[in-house]
């Protein structure tokens, strides 16, 4: 038997205020992110390996360290860990993994993230909620919004891929299309929601997309038998499933379930929009947005992260790295991954297998060491992206 949510309160990742999980947040009034925080040595007498053999198969499995809105599924989570032994034969590496974020409800892992945030937000009393967008969170959103009977308002560079917006109007919701980047949105959506009575759902705005995304952390604890790997690498844009990872692994380490010991995380980026990559390599603790941003990898396409702060610091305190890809390596990664492994990944996952390639050719990475490569969403929905890099084989 779980003992259900363990949530206690929120508090500032930058200046550690507390604020009360009772009432709607957004951000602190620093302006930074709020984290959900537990007790932890509650959770831990009933979250154990053995007890979640019997659970269901989704995120909510973890109840004890989500926060405690009624459940709110599509059948999100619990993703395959996939073996690439092709792929990693051809780097010299015996234990490349890839995490298929793909088989997550809307085609990616912002399905983890919106599962959370929009249960609790509606829990606690939103209505219409409202995000910027790439691509695939405003796909996500408006796919749990419709399941929770709430509506949804989904703003997106106008030239975000047509699937993605076929997909937030199929859901009902109301799509907003700017010239511009998703800061553009960001900015339209912050400008608009009080007036209008949106709850804003805007990457790290609220407290709980953050939450659905940590679940990839205490998967990867699962699968590896209740250890974790020695290396991840993450496409990295508002970085939200990075941050989430650490901090699960830091809760864990909390409950007992191990040590100080971390995988080394490795943020992955276009070369045509790091402001990350850039910030690793001058030592900064935070980055400078990047202007005129591009890159086919819409996702990667965040030229000035919220969370840059958090990402920069777990890069640091996991011993990890920053590294940039050209689209061209990324989209010939992703023909070697669909080639060899079977698996059609968006641009931003086959970004990762760019990366590991270089690292590994570089003697980053050992070739005994276990890697994590996350992809996090199909390939499917990026026809406009493909669609040249195939035709010109």
């Amino acid at each position: 038997m779980s003992a259900g949510s363990t949530l206690t309160d929120l508090e500032c990742s930058k200046c550690g205020k507390r604020a009360p999980a009772s009432t709607i947040q957004n951000l602190c009034s620093c302006g930074k992110p709020l984290f959900a925080r537990y007790d932890l040595r509650r959770a831990a007498a009933s979250l154990k390996l053995g007890a979640l053999a019997a659970r269901p198969k989704n995120l909510w499995r973890y109840e004890e360290v989500l926060p405690g809105a009624p459940p709110l599924t599509l059948g999100e989570g619990m993703t395959p860990l996939l073996p690439a032994k092709r792929l990693g034969a051809g780097m010299g590496m015996a234990r490349l993994y890839v995490k298929d974020e793909a088989l997550n409800p809307t085609g990616s892992f912002k399905a983890r993230g919106m599962a959370v945030a929009v249960a609790q937000a509606k829990h606690l009393g939103a209505k219409v909620l409202a995000a910027p967008t790439a691509g695939n969170a405003g796909g996500a959103l408006a796919a749990y919004a419709a399941a929770a009977g709430l509506k949804s308002v989904i703003v997106m560079p106008a030239d975000t891929p047509q699937a993605n917006q076929m997909e937030c109007r199929a859901f009902g919701a109301r799509v907003v299309k700017l010239d511009g980047l998703i800061s553009d949105c960001g900015r339209y959506v912050a400008e608009r929601k009080q007036a209008e009575g949106w709850f804003d759902v805007s990457t790290l705005k609220e407290p709980y997309r953050v939450e659905g995304k940590k679940t990839m952390g205490y998967e990867l604890w699962e699968q590896f038998a209740g250890k974790l790997p020695d290396v991840i690498l993450y496409p990295t844009g508002g970085g939200v499933g990075l941050i989430g990872m650490c901090k699960a692994f830091d809760e864990m380490q909390e409950m007992g379930w191990i040590g100080s010991e971390r995988p080394r995380m490795v943020a992955v980026q276009a070369s045509g929009c790091a402001p990350i990559v850039r910030a690793w390599e001058e030592g900064r603790e935070t980055a400078e947005p990047i202007r005129n941003a591009s890159t086919t990898a819409s996702g990667l396409r965040v030229p000035g992260p919220l969370g840059d702060f958090l990402i920069l610091r777990m890069l640091r305190q996991t011993h990890g790295a920053a590294i940039a890809v050209t689209d061209d390596e990324m989209l010939a990664a992703g023909r070697d991954l669909a080639e060899k492994e079977g698996i059609y990944a968006a641009p931003e996952g086959a970004a990762t297998v760019a990366a590991i390639g270089k690292l590994a050719l570089a003697g980053w990475v050992k070739s005994t060491e276990s890697v994590v490569l996350f992809n996090t969403g199909t390939g499917y929905k990026y026809v406009e992206a493909w669609r040249q890099a195939l035709l010109e084989r």
